[in-house]
């Protein structure tokens, strides 16, 4: 296991223009059929391999109420096991101030589709910080280093996090596996606060899955949502 708690983010690369359009094109890649990245002798294996996904929430009208629907919206941006394949994908991310409100980012374990209806997710639960916007990009730099170094430790309980880019603040989540462990729940709680250094003052809010799906599905026809946004966070 690679734990990386103090290596240096790298400059972005000469000739990053702006934010990417992570947008309306049309990705005939299949996700499920990818294999685990290659990563080379030299490099720096992580203890888990990563998928990065982009999400934005369309009009109503054009989104479904479906998982189908759903899961049109994400395009997956890349995959990584290293640390500098992680350095790699991220010098090249937009950073949140440039991401349009409804954007999501989604960094899972890979096999792990950042939807409740996934295997992985049916069963488990988030926890939700609101955050100003001037505290967001350092926040999620560290929450996404967190989790590929192994900070929260609870193992494979975690399944991964999502930044939520909204109008007045963000939100950044971390889901797990199985809400009905209080205890890892308890741990991931505590991970956050202390890896994001908020307040006690600061409330966290829990989110079950399943409560989640069933309160989207009973709005239907409104779009389902991520997690914090509503499929988003």
């Amino acid at each position: 296991m690679c734990k990386f708690y103090n290596l240096n983010v790298p400059e972005r690369r000469s000739g990053d223009t702006g934010p990417q359009d992570f947008g309306d094109d049309e990705d005939d890649r299949n996700p499920e059929d990818n294999m685990a990245p290659y990563v080379p002798p030299h490099e720096h294996r992580l203890e888990y391999n990563y998928w990065m996904w982009f999400s934005r929430r369309p009009p109503a009208r054009d989104l479904s109420s479906t998982t189908t629907g759903y899961g049109q919206a994400l395009r997956m941006v890349g995959c990584v096991g290293s640390v500098e394949q992680w350095w790699g994908l991220y010098t090249h991310l937009s950073r949140p101030y440039e991401l349009p409100p409804l954007s999501d980012l989604h960094l899972f374990k890979l096999g792990i589709k950042p939807m409740w209806e996934d295997p992985a997710n049916v069963n488990g639960g988030k926890w939700v910080v609101r955050l100003r916007k001037s505290q967001t990009e350092q926040a999620w730099e560290d929450l996404c280093m967190a989790m590929l170094g192994e900070q929260f430790m609870v193992g494979p309980e975690l399944c991964g996090v999502v930044l939520s880019v909204r109008f007045q603040e963000d939100h950044l989540a971390v889901w797990h596996r199985t809400a009905a462990d209080t205890t890892a729940a308890g741990r991931v709680r505590d991970a956050l606060r202390r890896i994001l250094q908020l307040p006690t003052t600061m409330p966290i809010e829990y989110k079950v899955h399943s409560d989640c799906l069933r309160a989207s599905t009973s709005r239907a026809p409104d779009p389902p949502a991520t997690d914090n946004g509503e499929r988003s966070t």
